[in-house]
């Protein structure tokens, strides 16, 4: 496998630096990739590569929500029908070794100058943390330990998630560059803020050492090299946390169970049948997931083990489904980009690709340059102008559009009764300074007069998918969703990383 992505990045940067064939344009009869006919670049190669980690998903509709009874009476995902396009999946969720490799990457490159970053993105060890339990080998080994080198990364809230997606990215294709022979190999001193980030180097702002690039055919460049470029196919797309019905079309692996364009019967896990035990005769009765089977039972009994694990798991234990995807019920639940509301198909929302969080941005534009923020050598991004003029969309952030809830809005960090435009909810000349005070009275307000759960919905929670260590087997069912805050973080969540795929929408 290294052996054939190899010779595709070398074949890819051949064919470039040869200025690829001579083709002509079927609209114009002009030719491509011919400098003496203006230069334009039209490149006929292989298309989006699997980035390291992925899984391809093929898509597809499917019924999202729940197809078992809502033993809870939650009613927070009735069944619906909805299409998701294909994507990629990590094939088990990142590991402490992953995780690890991020945190030393960070302490070379910011710990001496700005030892607040690296301590920003470490895994709260101290969520292991039981009242009433004794665990404080996991607070620490867990992480740390060798041991558990293969284990799922915990302690890791949502924003932390994002941030490690943002570095994988970079990384990946830091490295596509260095086999291409367009960086140099220089790991000797590494300074943060000039290290390779992807949105910068295709900004044309990357300040960090290069060597000779690409073949520029534009007659006006003088026969000097280019950068690589979006279109030239080179470089891989974001990684990122997976929207929630990806997750569950995911989990699901309905490519199992299709016939003639037909889904012969409706998964409730990421296996077939509503057992949590092996069929096959070779592993009968075996626990197909690390899960709580009751109260008291984790693990089972000595010498009889029926999970095997008290807690997490190596994230490749058990089988995968019909994606090759591990532990996509138990072990850890997972992180979704998802901003939570209970209505998970509320009336107008979209039938393709949905998902609710969308903030719209663009680079931030001064003395027209675009502006790098000097301690992380990152592009410094601001909310998209509100267009009335469109029909798509009018203004950059819609992560509460068409959900019908006042409190899901609204901020008790910086909640003001007295705001303008709030004055429906607001007392003549009354203002809160004590955080529990504005909470309490956001909570009356809003609830009508009484204390209500409904404003803890707000825009900082996420969805998070799957069954854990600590659950029961309801928990693992594909199409259940509970929430957490985006800021915290548990010793039963993880996550795992997607990418977009570009072309071609099935292999």
């Amino acid at each position: 496998m290294k052996i054939f992505k190899t010779s595709c990045i070398v074949m890819a940067a051949v064919m470039l630096l040869a200025g690829c064939s001579k083709r002509q344009s079927a609209t114009t009869g002009w030719n491509y990739n011919d400098s003496k006919w203006g230069g334009f670049e039209n490149i006929d190669g292989p298309t989006q590569r699997t980035a390291p980690g992925l899984v391809f998903i093929e898509g597809g509709s499917f019924t999202m929500g729940r197809v078992a009874d809502d033993s809870r009476y939650q009613w927070n995902n009735v069944a619906h029908t909805v299409t998701v396009s294909s994507f990629y999946l990590d094939e088990c969720e990142v590991t402490n070794t992953a995780y690890r490799e991020y945190v030393y990457w960070m302490q070379r490159a910011f710990g001496e100058e700005y030892p607040e970053l690296v301590a920003a993105i470490y895994p709260d060890t101290n969520a292991w943390r039981d009242k009433l339990a004794w665990r404080e080998s996991f607070v620490d080994y867990y992480f740390q330990d060798r041991a558990y080198d293969d284990y799922p990364v915990v302690g890791v809230s949502w924003r932390q998630a994002n941030e490690y997606c943002r570095w994988r990215t970079d990384r990946v294709n830091e490295k596509i560059l260095i086999d291409m022979g367009l960086l140099p190999l220089d790991q000797a001193e590494l300074d943060g803020a000039q290290a390779f980030q992807t949105d910068v180097y295709l900004a044309g702002m990357y300040k960090g050492e290069t060597r000779e690039g690409l073949k520029n055919l534009d007659p006006a460049a003088g026969g000097e090299s280019r950068q690589v470029r979006k279109q030239d196919g080179i470089l891989v797309p974001y990684y990122r946390l997976p929207t929630e019905a990806e997750w569950e079309f995911a989990a699901l692996g309905l490519i199992g169970n299709t016939y003639d364009e037909r889904i012969v019967e409706h998964k409730i896990y990421p296996w077939a049948g509503s057992s949590v035990r092996s069929s096959n005769r070779k592993y009968y009765g075996q626990f197909l997931a690390n899960f709580k089977r009751s109260r008291g039972d984790a693990m089972g009994v000595a010498g009889n083990l029926n999970d095997g694990w008290d807690y997490t798991a190596p994230v490749r234990w058990y089988f995968p489904n019909d994606y090759g995807l591990y532990n996509m019920a138990g072990n850890v639940s997972e992180w979704c980009m998802d901003v939570y509301r209970k209505d998970a198909n509320p009336l107008g929302a979209s039938d393709q690709d949905p998902y609710r969080g969308n903030i719209y941005r663009t680079v931030t534009i001064e003395d027209e340059e675009v502006l790098i923020n000097d301690t992380t050598g990152s592009i410094v991004y601001r909310n998209v102008d509100d267009d009335m003029n469109r029909r798509n969309y009018r203004q950059a952030d819609n992560v509460n559009y068409l959900d019908g809830d006042y409190a899901s809005g609204i901020n008790p960090d910086n909640w003001n009764p007295t705001a303008e435009g709030d004055d429906e909810y607001a007392e003549e000349g009354n203002r809160f300074t004590d955080q529990d005070s504005i909470t309490n009275e956001m909570y009356r307000r809003v609830g009508n007069n009484n204390l209500t759960t409904s404003s803890l919905i707000s825009n900082k929670v996420r969805v998070v998918k799957g069954g854990s260590w600590k659950d029961r087997a309801y928990w693992m069912q594909a199409g259940t969703r509970r929430y957490y805050d985006e800021d915290k973080s548990t010793a039963w969540i993880g996550f795992r990383c997607a990418m977009d795929s570009f072309g071609p929408r099935h292999k």
